[in-house]
């Protein structure tokens, strides 16, 4: 079982990175596309990120119903799985933005993005504090 928590821990590193990188990434674009006037390097970087991740996320939700598994799925376990939902709801949503991007469709503001990428921030913090408390 040591093996799949380390899977689980590196790939929630890789994915939780992405759910941070990929909105900030999106304000750089928009920026560069806004001067080229066309998609650019920056577009190319978020999409493939956003792809990788994508990946990283699935395995980390295969390795973590393994461990809630193991663990005889505790309360603590399907509040975390509740907040990784939420989570997942919003790297969704960060995709969805990604595709209209890739169109030259920027629909949102830099303010908008940027308190977007924060929130992500308080759902990863609450996620933490499960983890590491096991409150039920």
């Amino acid at each position: 079982m040591q093996w799949v928590k380390i899977i689980h821990i590196l790939c929630v590193m890789g994915w939780m990175t992405s759910i941070f990188a990929v909105p900030r990434a999106l304000i750089y674009w928009r920026r560069e596309y806004d001067r080229l006037g066309e998609f650019g390097p920056l577009g190319d970087l978020t999409i493939r990120l956003y792809r990788f991740s994508a990946g990283l996320g699935v395995i980390a939700l295969i390795t973590g119903l393994w461990l809630g598994w193991q663990w005889d799925f505790a309360t603590w376990v399907w509040l975390k799985l509740g907040l990784v939902s939420a989570l997942t709801g919003h790297y969704i949503w960060t995709g969805k933005m990604v595709i209209a991007a890739r169109r030259g469709q920027f629909a949102e503001s830099e303010m908008f993005l940027r308190i977007f990428n924060e929130v992500s921030v308080f759902g990863v913090i609450a996620i933490l504090w499960v983890v590491v408390t096991k409150p039920f």
